[in-house]
């Protein structure tokens, strides 16, 4: 089944245009997906309902790294 899509039409700056276009590139990834990722990114961040993915990520992954030295400041 496949999702809907509506089409639609903007404008933007041409360099941020073309770094949308070369990060697609880059991370081999379709433009109207990473344009559809940053959209959403950007209503999270500001709708202020959860942190960005990579943030949680990388906080999650810090608890995990530090864990031993959370534990014996705790004492």
């Amino acid at each position: 089944m496949a999702i809907e899509r509506k089409k639609f039409s903007s404008q933007v700056k041409p360099e941020v245009l073309e770094a949308f276009k070369k990060y697609a590139e880059n991370e081999g990834k379709q433009f109207q997906m990473v344009l559809e990722e940053a959209m959403l990114e950007y209503l999270e961040t500001r709708n202020g309902e959860k942190p960005r993915e990579s943030v949680l990520a990388h906080f999650k992954a810090s608890v995990a790294k530090n864990r031993v030295l959370g534990e014996l400041l705790a004492k």
